[in-house]
This record gives C-alpha cells, structure tokens and sequence, in this order.
C-alpha cells in the first residue's frame, strides 16, 4: 500500500488548511491512520489519529480543539483540518498506517507535505 499525502502549504497565523492522505489501497477496519508532523530541528511527533473502523479519534493536547481528524471510505482518504493555525504548527505533516495509536506500530508513511503559518 502506498500514502500519498497532499494540501499543505503557506498560510497566515489564524488560517486554516486541510491535508489529504490517500491510500492506494482500502485500509482494514482494524488500522489506524494517523498524521504526524516533524518541525526542523525537532522529532517527529504524533498529532492526531483515527481506527478505519470505529472512528474513534485521537490528538494531541497541542492540537486538541483546533485540529480534526476525519476519513472518507469511499475514497480510502484520510483528512486532517487544521484551524487556528499558529507558526508552532510549521511542520512537515506525514501521514501513516498503523495497527495501533502506538507511534511504533505505523510501519506505512507517506511522503511529507509541507506547512508553513506565517506570523
């Protein structure tokens, strides 16, 4: 299976963007799909997830109120619509297939789209 990550991009403190993630192929019930994001300098951090199955979501506190993850099974699509963006946001967004919310488990990425908020 492959990811294909899409939608970043330059936006102004307060903006919004809404990234894409398309899997080639139709991820299980049992998956987790989940967003991640890595800043210069820094790890690469967990921001949000969501099970195919049950949609139940996870987040970062960092996020929590400001970010929504969703999915589209009839595209195999995942999406993460961020509000409120803020220059600690300024990242490069990848999103991954996992078999559980433990960052461990995401053994599918995909390439990283960029985001950038200007202050």
């Amino acid at each position: 299976v492959q990811l294909q990550a899409s939608g970043g991009g330059l936006v102004q403190t307060g903006g919004s963007l809404r990234l894409s993630c398309a899997a080639s192929g139709r991820p299980y019930s049992s998956h987790v799909m989940g967003w991640f994001r890595q800043a210069p300098g820094k790890d690469r951090e967990f921001v949000a997830a969501i099970r195919w199955g049950s949609l139940r979501t996870y987040y970062a506190d960092s996020v929590k109120g400001r970010f929504a993850i969703s999915r589209d099974s009839a595209k195999n699509t995942v999406y993460l619509q961020m509000n409120s963006l803020n220059p600690e946001d300024t990242a490069v967004y990848y999103c991954a297939r996992g078999t559980s919310t433990a960052t461990s488990d995401f053994r599918v990425w995909g390439q990283g789209t960029q985001v950038t908020v200007s202050s």
